[in-house]
C-alpha cells in the first residue's frame, strides 16, 4: 500500500496557474487490500463535485490503458471521451515550455547562463528585483526569486491586467533558493518571443509541439472561452461568480493564462511528450522549502518526486478552476496522465486523485 509520506509528496506535484492550492494532507490508508486506477477514480468521482475522471497509461512495452470513470456532464450517462479527450492541463504547460527554452538554447537563440536583461533589457525591474541578476536557469528552476503575480491577480481583469507589472510589484522570495512562482514562465514566454521575434504560442508550435505529431494540442487564440473537438464538460468554482458555487466552468479565458498554464491537449498527446523526454541529472535543484517532501527537486519545468514503491516520477501537475491533472513518467518509460472534470485542490478529492496517479504509476 503506498504510504501517506509519498502520496502527500505527490500532491506537491500539483501548482495552481490562477489560483493556489493547499497541499493535501497524509492520505489515509483505506481497508482495501489491492487498489486499482478503476477503484481510486471511482472513489474520486463518487462525489458530486467531480463528475468524471480518466488515467491514461502506456507501459514500456507499449500497451495502453485507458480508464474512465463518471460522465461527461453532469446529469447525464454521456462518456467520457477517452484518451483523445482534449482538456485544459493548467501547469503542465510549464514542461513544454521549458521543452521550447531547450530547442532555443540547443539553437544558440539562448544562453541558460545568460541574464534575463540579455534577452529584456530594462523589464524585469522592481523593488528588490532586477533582470540583471537573473538568468533563465533560475527562472527554468523557480529559483529567481520573481514574486508570484498569482495570488495579487484581479479575475475581473483577466486578459486585460498587466500580470508582470503586477508581479513586479510584490515582495521578492531570495533570489537563488527554490520558490515556485508563475511568473518565472511568464518571462520564460516573453525571452521565447524576443529571440525569436514570434508569440511563445507559436514557437512553442514550430519546436515542440508539431514535430512530436502532438496534433491535438494547442493554444487557444485571444478571446476563445470554449475548448475544440471532444472534451468533458468542467465543473468548479467561477471565479467571477464565487457565490454561485459549483457550476459549469467549461467556458473560461484560456488565452490568459498564457505561459504560466494555458495549453490545451490530450492524455495521448501528452504520452507522446512524456516518451520524447529525457530524464537529465544536474538540472534540478532541491526544493528545501517547508511543507515539501525530502528528496522533492525541480528542474527545467519538470518535478522529480519519490514514488510510493520505490523509484522517482518526473512529471508536472495543476489546476485550472474546472480542472486538476497529474502527468509524468518514469525511468523505465512509464508515462501516466490522470485528470478529473472538477477542482480536486483539497481534502479528500485531492488524496483520491493523487491515489490513482500514484496507482497508475506503482500498478505492476
Amino acid at each position: 500500500m503506498p504510504s501517506s509520506t509519498s502520496r502527500r509528496a505527490l500532491a506537491l506535484l500539483v501548482i495552481v496557474p490562477l489560483a493556489l492550492a493547499p497541499m493535501a494532507p497524509a492520505f489515509a490508508a483505506t481497508a482495501e487490500r489491492t487498489p486499482t486506477v478503476q477503484s481510486r477514480l471511482d472513489s474520486l468521482t463518487a462525489s458530486p463535485d467531480i463528475p468524471g475522471a480518466i488515467a491514461y497509461i502506456r507501459y514500456p512495452d507499449g500497451r495502453t490503458a485507458t480508464i474512465v470513470s463518471g460522465t461527461a456532464r453532469r446529469g447525464t450517462k454521456q462518456p467520457m471521451p477517452g484518451a483523445d479527450g482534449r482538456f485544459r492541463i493548467a501547469s503542465v504547460s510549464k514542461s513544454i515550455i521549458a521543452a521550447t527554452v531547450l530547442k532555443l538554447i540547443d539553437q544558440g537563440k539562448i544562453d541558460v547562463a545568460e541574464p534575463v536583461e540579455t534577452y529584456l533589457p530594462g523589464v524585469i525591474r522592481g523593488e528588490g528585483i532586477d533582470g540583471r541578476d537573473i538568468t533563465v536557469k533560475m527562472l527554468l528552476q523557480q529559483t529567481s526569486g520573481l514574486p508570484d503575480f498569482t495570488p495579487a491577480a484581479d479575475w475581473s481583469k483577466i486578459g486585460k491586467q498587466d500580470l508582470l507589472k503586477l508581479a513586479l510589484t510584490l515582495e521578492p522570495t531570495p533570489r537563488g533558493r527554490f520558490a515556485y512562482s508563475n511568473t518565472n514562465y511568464m518571462v520564460l514566454g516573453l525571452v521565447a518571443q524576443a529571440v525569436t521575434g514570434r508569440d511563445f504560442r507559436e514557437v512553442s508550435r514550430d519546436l515542440v509541439l508539431r514535430p512530436l505529431g502532438m496534433r491535438d494540442t494547442y493554444w487557444p487564440a485571444k478571446g476563445e472561452d470554449g475548448i475544440r473537438g471532444p472534451h468533458a464538460h468542467t465543473y468548479g468554482v467561477h471565479p467571477l461568480r464565487p457565490k454561485d458555487g459549483i457550476v459549469d466552468v467549461t467556458r473560461l479565458p484560456g488565452y490568459a493564462f498564457g505561459a504560466s498554464g494555458g495549453l490545451v491537449s490530450t492524455p495521448r498527446d501528452l504520452d507522446t511528450f512524456w516518451r520524447a523526454q529525457s530524464v537529465k541529472s544536474g538540472s534540478y535543484v532541491a526544493v528545501a522549502q517547508p511543507g515539501w517532501p525530502k528528496g522533492a527537486r525541480y528542474g527545467y519545468g519538470v518535478m522529480e518526486i519519490p514514488l510510493s514503491c520505490g523509484g522517482k516520477l518526473w512529471g508536472h501537475g495543476g489546476d485550472v478552476p474546472g480542472v486538476s491533472t497529474f502527468s509524468g513518467r518514469d525511468r523505465a518509460g512509464r508515462t501516466v496522465t490522470v485528470y478529473a472534470t472538477g477542482s480536486a485542490n483539497g481534502g479528500k478529492a485531492r488524496e483520491r486523485l493523487i491515489a490513482a496517479f500514484d496507482t497508475a504509476l506503482c500498478a505492476r
